[in-house]
């Protein structure tokens, strides 16, 4: 298992920087598909000023660890993951995550991120579980997510409207003792 905290097989998890990112943001909000798989307002593009204050915003929330995803190989900026509305009392979050390059979609990023985001929250934050929600079109996300050790917990029924059709949006959950149990998948037997 990797000791570095921050760090995958594939990416490393870094502050964001609003200066050097802002404009990558500004561009990925020119992609439609991306917005409509990440949120359900209308997709809208910005601009890098607007991209900018924006990473700023997040940075200065409470209850929010926002990291951007870096390639290991070559630096490059990837997306961002986030654990947010932290409920301290009960050891529970948020967890948010985008690939945000088509061409870096579908190629294990996203799911390499989110062992390293899980073992941060469980390893380092002392959590007790991480949830999110996703799109039921989503079947890329879907995957990852279940590759990183979330189970389906329910199904909000036709909360999406988009094309004139109605779609669920899926919840989907991790506990602490089942993303410790994926890290030592074959503990040894005791007598």
């Amino acid at each position: 298992m990797n000791t570095q905290l921050f760090q995958g097989d594939w990416v490393r998890l870094t502050a964001a920087n609003p200066e050097t990112d802002a404009e990558a943001v500004a561009r990925w909000t020119r992609d439609s598909e991306l917005l409509r798989l990440m949120s359900p307002f209308p997709p809208l593009p910005i601009t890098v000023g607007e991209a900018k204050a924006d990473q700023e915003r997040r940075a200065a929330r409470e209850n929010y660890f926002g990291f951007a995803i870096r390639a290991l190989a070559d630096d490059r900026l990837l997306g961002f993951a986030n654990l947010k509305q932290i409920a301290w009392t009960h050891g529970e979050a948020c967890l948010g995550i985008n690939i945000s390059e088509q061409a870096d979609r579908g190629k294990g990023y996203g799911t390499d991120t989110l062992h390293v985001l899980l073992r941060y929250a469980f390893a380092e934050l002392n959590l007790y579980r991480v949830s999110l929600e996703v799109f039921a079109d989503n079947v890329r996300a879907i995957r990852s997510y279940e590759k990183a050790g979330f189970v389906v917990e329910g199904r909000l029924r036709q909360a999406v409207h988009r094309d004139g059709r109605r779609g669920d949006v899926i919840c989907m959950g991790v506990l602490r003792e089942e993303w410790e149990k994926s890290q030592n998948p074959n503990p040894k037997l005791q007598n």
